[in-house]
């Protein structure tokens, strides 16, 4: 997977994972930094088109469905779908990594936890 996101002080940092670390910091540099995160695919194929703000992500969706419309293109143009938010950066990842994993995404929704709430193991508690 080239391209993952991580959560750090609130925040989603997109990398590019082919990049080599700072021989100084020994991080990459990332390539974008939002508070909250889209992402367009396909509801049909779960192909992704677009990931990254939501304004420039929602600008991109409405845009291609009107090309797509005035091309005559209905049900292609009604099955862009952009999700956006604070979504599970363990998700994003998967979208980004399996092929038409969105598809999944979408359906499962409603029950994913909030974004920036990061789950830390629970502690080893015997039972007594």
């Amino acid at each position: 997977m080239d391209l993952q996101y991580e959560l750090k002080a609130g925040s989603y940092y997109l990398y590019d994972m082919r990049e080599a670390p700072s021989k100084v910091t020994g991080e990459r540099r990332f390539k974008l930094k939002t508070e909250t995160v889209a992402i367009a695919f396909d509801a049909h194929t779960g192909e992704v088109h677009r990931h990254g703000n939501p304004v420039r992500i929602q600008s991109w969706a409405a845009h291609q469905r009107r090309r797509l419309r005035a091309a005559g293109a209905l049900l292609q143009a009604n099955d862009i779908v952009v999700v956006s938010g604070p979504l599970p950066v363990d998700e994003l990842n998967k979208c980004l990594g399996i092929r038409g994993y969105c598809r999944r995404l979408l359906k499962r929704l409603p029950t994913l936890p909030h974004g920036k709430l990061q789950r830390k193991p629970a502690p080893y508690r015997s039972a007594a």
